[in-house]
């Protein structure tokens, strides 16, 4: 079990003068004092425009701070929003890497999207697609700080020349990357693209331990495929947190600032109506706060287990980690039962003292982390057991990061308009014999799917024959190859020909593999194996069929060399070329 803080930097009004200076003044005191004692990671929130609930728009300035006073706690983005609208993704990738090397590796980059109409709409970003829109950025920040250059993106929602995006950060192959979780299915999105799920919905260990296990499930199954060069099988949570020797004391200090945070952000994202520079939700707050689920009636000092959720006298409110040290080891003890690896304490809320804070973080290193210091080896023991060797074999799913195809250069007069480049796939240096093929495919097939043919001829122009028949000449290769010649097929130039035809392909070992394209007045169908009456059999290595595909062997040249055998209608053969789209000759 880890334990970090967690910031909003929340300012609730009326507002001194001085207040945004004294805040985070006294955050970086609490992260110094937070290094010292041992705990594990400072994380930052970025949100924009929401007054009183959080004053923390430049998380990176704030962390860069902080770098400079620690020593060992790890600094969080926590979490960046990804949508194009709120930056682009080259300056999340500059940042993370710059705060990362004067930090001296101890970047968490946190991402995620907004729920709140106040920044959607202040820039711009459509509801609708932000998750399609941070999909594609987590994978195009990934690829920018691990490809020299970067190869360049022609997505939906993003659009960029290669580029050299610099620096890059001192981990490798990149700080781990994780993503807010504020429900159920984030989470599920979160494991399928092998990242680490902050969660911030405030759940109960035992609701969460469905989360935690489905989780990891998914970590574990073939759905992982991770958006980054490197897996983060973390799960996190987050809780609102104050401890004190007495109970009613911990209670005075700490759940107002509690129900303050969880009342900012309902008004925000759930029940609010805010007019900008006027509305006070302090004061909406005190007015409200039993109404909408935060009554402090219902919290009393009585030496019970804690708990999330609390209901007494038919009022609903919210707890959390707000207590003795002894009922604090309870509470996280049953976290950790469930299988969270960090919990994310939230102190620095409402109108908490600063003292009251620093009292806090002390009495916490003393009495309630040394329980479970002591059982951090044998829990990172299981988990690397139950995890086994999921990540690699996820990371075998990933496609490769890319280069740029020869000959790619931008002159110093250019336009803000450059022509997009092709983006190949690049083959790892010493790819294991399972990775190579799967990867490159998966690559190739996405290149093909966004790029079309220009890429694919990029790859092939590049590539030796050793390559091109383990990936491209894999049995996935071949069906990414045929089927685009099914697309490709152009009926009207088939002048009349129905019937099949079989490509008799040799691998380097001498195995010959058996294609089939069976040709109709309205489509072309591949299949594996061979026809039972072929009207044109065409026989040569898989790598100069993969050459002749990809434009990089002329046919003509193959047969007259030897390099192609052809039997049966060489009229078939001669019209091959423009029954898929190709100018002429087979």
């Amino acid at each position: 079990m880890r334990f970090s803080i967690f910031y909003e930097h929340q300012v609730p009004r009326p507002w001194e003068a001085d207040g945004e200076h004294r805040l985070l003044q006294e955050a970086l005191e609490q992260v110094e004092l937070a290094d010292r004692l041992g705990f594990d990671t400072v994380w930052a929130a970025e949100h924009h425009f929401l007054e009183e609930h959080s004053h923390s728009s430049a998380p990176g300035v704030f962390l860069a701070a902080a770098s400079q006073r620690t020593t060992t706690i790890r600094l969080g983005f926590g979490t960046v929003p990804l949508a194009p609208g709120y930056q682009h993704p080259a300056r999340v990738a500059e940042a993370a890497a710059t705060l990362d090397l004067l930090s001296d590796g101890r970047v968490e980059l946190g991402t995620g999207e907004t729920s709140s109409g106040a920044e959607l709409a202040g820039f711009g970003v459509d509801r609708e697609t932000q998750t399609a829109q941070w999909s594609e950025a987590i994978e195009i920040v990934a690829r920018m700080m691990v490809e020299t250059p970067f190869a360049g993106a022609d997505t939906d929602h993003i659009k960029m020349p290669p580029r050299n995006v610099v620096p890059k950060p001192l981990q490798k192959p990149h700080p781990p990357l994780w993503v807010a979780c504020p429900r159920q299915e984030t989470i599920r999105r979160a494991a399928e693209k092998g990242l680490g799920a902050l969660s911030f919905a405030f759940v109960e260990p035992e609701d969460v331990r469905s989360w935690v296990d489905e989780y990891y499930t998914i970590i574990s199954s073939d759905r992982c495929v991770p958006a980054g060069f490197a897996v983060n099988p973390n799960f996190a949570a987050a809780l609102p947190m104050m401890v004190h020797a007495d109970e009613a004391e911990a209670i005075e200090r700490g759940i107002d600032g509690a129900h303050f945070l969880g009342y900012a952000l309902g008004h925000y994202n759930a029940f609010g109506e805010h007019a900008p520079g006027r509305t006070s939700i302090w004061e909406e707050f005190q007015a409200r706060r039993d109404d909408v689920g935060f009554a402090r009636s219902a919290i009393s000092a009585d030496g019970a287990p804690l708990s999330v959720k609390v209901l007494q006298r038919g009022l609903g409110s919210v707890r959390g980690a707000i207590g003795t040290p002894a009922q604090l080891r309870e509470l996280i003890g049953r976290y950790e039962d469930a299988g969270v690896d960090e919990l994310l304490f939230c102190l620095q809320t409402g109108k908490t003292q600063h003292k009251h804070i620093m009292e806090a973080l002390e009495l916490f290193a003393a009495e309630v982390m040394p329980a479970f210091a002591q059982r951090r080896p044998a829990r990172a023991r299981d988990k690397a057991e139950r995890l086994g060797d999921a990540a690699e074999r996820a990371l075998e799913r990933r496609a490769p990061r890319r280069t740029v195809a020869r000959g790619y250069a931008f002159k110093a007069g250019d336009s803000g308009v450059d022509a997009a480049a092709v983006a190949i796939p690049e083959e790892p240096a010493a790819p294991s014999a399972r990775r190579a093929p799967g990867a490159a495919v998966t690559s190739l097939r996405r290149q093909l799917e966004t790029h079309g043919e220009r890429a694919f001829q990029a790859f092939v122009g590049r590539s030796d024959d050793a390559r091109l028949a383990r990936t491209a000449g894999s049995g996935a290769g071949l069906r990414v190859i045929f089927g685009a010649m099914e697309r490709q097929f152009v009926p009207e130039r088939a002048a009349g020909f129905t019937g099949d035809i079989q490509y008799n392909l040799r691998a380097v070992d001498g195995s010959v593999r058996a294609w089939t394209v069976a040709i109709d007045r309205e489509r072309a169908r591949a299949r594996p194996g061979a026809a039972d009456d072929a009207e044109l059999t065409i026989t040569l290595a898989v790598a100069d069929f993969i050459r002749i595909a990809g434009r990089d062997l002329d046919p003509v040249k193959a047969v007259l060399t030897g390099r192609m055998e052809l039997a049966g209608d060489f009229g078939v053969a001669l019209k091959l070329g423009e029954m898929f789209g190709q100018p002429g000759g087979f």
